[in-house]
């Protein structure tokens, strides 16, 4: 234990900005609270649609920049789109492209435009004259006849380019379901009852994206494939954890290597190889396969995919933020992931640690929390480098530290209440923090970035060491409703919902993000 306690305050964080703990106080918000909302407020605004296309697509006359490239305009661009956040993409990029766009076709989620107008987004919306025709569907986030039919239109547009037009393609999370073209003789229904039963089965996302690929003609490189010869330009917000592009709406303009045996192999793992439809069986025929594959080779060689939005961009957003608010920060990782018990419990053990009334971090705690590392999706290397962070700050008597990470964790569900993933996590990190005998005074909030958490309409939540005392004052019992998966209830009851996230629909997603602010009182001690 003593070797890894060492180990992790042998490594060194290199630290641009030094600011005396006087100068950062005097710019401080008047509370963790407020400063913690803010401090998400900024990472959303770094991940928004116009910002980040803006930030990345650059036109200086008949020239656009991006990726590092230079492409020649020449009225000869072309756009699609697919995913939530693309409208507000769309929107941006035809600011910036202007009348060298000749047509697009963007495919947005069912009542997008009507929700976005009733939440003052205007931004967000296409002009009146736009040159983008703009399809919804998907209802419920499910593939459906309206996505097809947007599907079709998309892949007609790009069917139809030359080697002198370009592509322009814009992709969110949530694309895949916008974005639904059965390879034929399969029917969508036919697809989506396969890939159900894989889901139900316990198959994981890898192994359903395998399938998805195989069975679509525009997943897994199709799109791409469909609009060559043309130049094709992929502009990605990624709401993946490390920002795969074969994830990210299944890969639409990324090659794939998946073969047909590897489906086979999937679907005779989960005994499901025989009760599949003829259709389906035909698609996976080993010529069907190969052709389709074939067809995938030249994906690289006239496609540029750019991501351009990402859970580590907003991160980077908030960190700027907190210094400007007098925050010290340290992101912890952009990829925490696992079920909410850990995480929660991971960081209930980062305010222990930072927070520690004894002058020397107890070594248990390091030892804990390097344990629960690979539980949660965070390499040893950040959680050293993290807890060195905190050491620095104990010895050199900082102002508060700010905490930064994101992800996507997961709940299991055991019972049938309201919420979401990010309010169950900022109700069992105040557990944890409720059940420090010398209260830290640390704050955490856990917000979804687009704005919506679970079926509700909280992003997250707020919460701190206070959390018991105040749930018991008021007759609230934590267990039951944690019991019921029903943390959205127990935030609306807990005085009047004031520790509610509400920032509305955001118009972007790339995951959720996690802020804890670790008060200096702790560690003036040690100065």
């Amino acid at each position: 234990m003593a070797q890894i306690l060492a180990f992790s305050r042998s490594l060194h964080l290199q630290h641009s900005l030094r600011v005396s703990l006087a100068s950062l106080c005097s710019r401080s918000m008047s509370s963790l609270d407020t400063r913690a909302r803010a401090v998400f407020s900024a990472a959303v605004e770094g991940v928004q649609p116009d910002i980040v296309v803006r930030r990345s697509l650059e036109r200086h006359g008949d020239k656009l920049l991006v990726g590092g490239q230079s492409l020649t305009l020449t009225n000869n661009l072309y756009l699609v789109g697919f995913g939530k956040a693309v409208l507000g993409m769309a929107a941006e990029a035809e600011r910036i492209i202007g009348d060298h766009l000749i047509k697009g076709v963007v495919s947005v989620p069912h009542d997008i435009q009507k929700t976005l107008r009733n939440h003052g987004k205007e931004k967000m919306l296409l002009e009146n004259n736009s040159r983008i025709t703009v399809m919804e569907g998907a209802k419920n986030n499910l593939p459906d006849a309206d996505s097809q039919k947007s599907a079709g239109c998309i892949r007609e547009l790009a069917s139809g380019l030359t080697e002198k037009d370009l592509l322009l393609v814009l992709i969110s999370g949530g694309g895949s379901a916008l974005l639904p073209a059965p390879a034929p003789p399969m029917s969508l229904q036919e697809k989506q009852d396969v890939t159900r039963k894989l889901a139900a089965a316990g198959a994981t996302i890898q192994e359903l994206n395998t399938v998805r690929r195989a069975l679509s003609l525009l997943k897994g490189g199709g799109l791409a494939q469909c609009a060559n010869p043309a130049q094709v330009v992929a502009l990605i917000l990624s709401d993946v954890i490390g920002d795969p592009l074969d994830l990210i709406a299944s890969g639409p303009t990324v090659r794939s290597d998946s073969k047909p045996e590897e489906v086979w192999d999937i679907l005779n793992r989960y005994k499901l190889s025989g009760s599949i439809p003829s259709s389906v069986k035909e698609v996976l025929k080993p010529h069907y396969g190969s052709q389709l594959l074939e067809q995938t080779e030249v994906v690289k060689d006239h496609v540029l995919n750019v991501v351009i939005g990402s859970n580590t961009i907003a991160l980077e957003c908030a960190s700027r933020k907190a210094v400007e608010l007098g925050l010290r920060p340290v992101i912890l990782s952009p990829g925490v992931c696992g079920d909410v018990c850990s995480v929660s419990r991971l960081y209930g053990l980062f305010s222990r640690f930072a927070c520690s009334p004894e002058k020397e971090p107890p070594p248990e705690l390091a030892a804990e929390i390097l344990q629960l590392g690979p539980e949660v999706g965070v390499e040893s290397w950040d959680l050293c480098r993290t807890m060195n962070v905190l050491v620095e700050e104990r010895k050199e008597g900082w102002g508060a530290t700010c905490l930064l990470a994101g992800g996507e964790p997961t709940v299991q569900l055991t019972g049938k209440g309201r919420g979401g993933r990010n309010q169950e996590l900022a109700l069992r990190v105040g557990l944890e923090l409720s059940s420090d005998e010398v209260k830290s005074g640390a704050v955490f909030l856990s917000g979804g970035t687009d704005g919506q958490d679970g079926p509700t309409e909280a992003a997250g939540a707020i919460t701190d060491g206070e959390l018991m005392e105040e749930a018991t004052s008021q007759g609230l019992g934590v267990d039951g409703f944690l019991t019921n998966n029903d943390s959205f209830t127990f935030f609306s009851q807990l005085s009047e919902g004031r520790r509610f996230l509400m920032p509305g629909l955001t118009g972007t997603n790339v995951m959720d993000v996690h802020v804890m602010l670790l008060p200096p009182s702790a560690q003036r001690e040690f100065q």
